[in-house]
């Protein structure tokens, strides 16, 4: 199988401006080929746009906006790892060479209708899924006597962090004091274990070894890939304190890597609320269950970036579609050594894992030098 590798990206900060979905859009591949202005436009030969906007036609229209007349172009709609799920495509697009190099930009506004799905009430009726993240935070707080204390240490540690990431919605830090006195929304979730909808979009190149060798000194290749989707609605789940999918997705990657999850530097992760942290680390293999929460608390208390450097989503904001590809930026960005402030020592693995829907789907991905 052929080798595939991220040779650029380009990102736009995470804010609640009102723009247009493919002004968004062309805002992060603009400074994508800003930054990269030796990669010809001509050598893409597909584009794939991830969102959850109801907009038609995006990824022609961005196309035509930047240049690029590709043979493969087409949107990508997952929730929120709709940005994963496109890296995964453009990933078998390359190595089964129907395409060399893969243009893949992720964009959302803060008022994306993927917030809601209105087929499925047994989520509920808030417009961001209160619903489900409550069920999973009483759950996991009963099964393992986890306190709101306890879960509160996610969003001090991802807003901590995020105070480094430029792109990001907070500038704040927060005390677990703030975080448990912040505004309740149900008897177990607060306004600071959330994260938060808004306008942002993230692009990123793939390329084959060969496009690849020609356009940077310092690709990071995809090594592992792992894809699980159990159901749609969440009440099928066979657990409310632990994702079955993520298990599943991040034994898959980990296997195609030839890794296991103790080689793994630094990893991004899905905090779409404070109790998914903890969660996806006990899934994925950091800790046994019921105990990832004491990885965060060294982590935090140690001032270690290894858990969601650049903020996670409760820190950075989460735009669905772009969600997926800013983690994998990240990760890319610790293994070269361009995290700035945010940079974990010694990278030369990393882990995204990006989930959708109560952890209903899982995708992860294992990126290396």
């Amino acid at each position: 199988m052929k080798k595939v590798g991220i040779i650029a990206y380009g990102i736009t900060p995470f804010t609640k401006e009102d723009q247009k979905i493919e002004t968004v859009l062309l805002k992060s591949a603009k400074n994508l080929f800003e930054n990269n202005s030796h990669i010809n436009r001509n050598d893409i030969d597909a584009v794939l746009v991830s969102t959850n906007n109801n907009s038609k036609y995006l990824s022609p229209v961005l196309s035509e906006m930047i240049g690029v007349q590709p043979k493969i172009a087409h949107s990508i709609e997952s929730l929120c790892n709709s940005g994963t799920n496109s890296i995964v495509s453009a990933y078998s697009y390359i190595a089964s060479g129907l395409a060399d190099m893969v243009l893949i930009s992720g964009a959302e506004r803060y008022d994306s209708p993927g917030q809601i799905l209105e087929w499925d009430n047994s989520r509920g009726e808030y417009k961001h899924p209160i619903f489900w993240a409550s069920i999973f935070t009483k759950s996991y707080k009963r099964e393992f006597s986890i306190s709101d204390e306890d879960l509160a240490i996610v969003p001090v540690k991802n807003h901590k962090q995020a105070k480094e990431n430029p792109n990001a919605m907070s500038d704040k830090i927060f005390s677990i004091h703030d975080v448990i006195n912040s505004k309740k929304l149900t008897d177990d979730i607060r306004l600071l274990d959330c994260s938060r909808p808004c306008t942002g979009s993230a692009s990123i190149i793939l390329a084959s070894e060969e496009s690849a060798s020609k356009n940077t000194d310092e690709p990071v290749w995809i090594t592992g890939i792992g894809q699980k989707t159990m159901s749609a609605g969440f009440t099928k789940s066979i657990s409310l304190s632990s994702m079955e999918s993520t298990k599943l997705a991040g034994y898959t990657a980990l296997k195609m890597a030839n890794r296991t999850i103790g080689d793994i530097d630094v990893a991004e992760i899905h905090d779409a609320f404070s109790v998914c942290e903890p969660m996806a680390l006990e899934s994925l293999g950091f800790s046994n269950f019921g105990k990832g929460i004491n990885i965060i608390k060294e982590l935090h208390e140690t001032n270690n970036f290894k858990i969601n450097p650049r903020g996670g989503l409760i820190g950075s904001g989460h735009p669905l579609g772009a969600t997926g590809i800013a983690q994998t930026i990240e990760i890319t960005q610790q293994i070269q050594s361009k995290a700035k402030n945010r940079q974990v020592d010694n990278v030369n693995v990393g882990l995204v894992h990006n989930m959708s829907a109560a952890a209903t789907s899982s995708t992860v991905l294992v990126l290396e030098k």
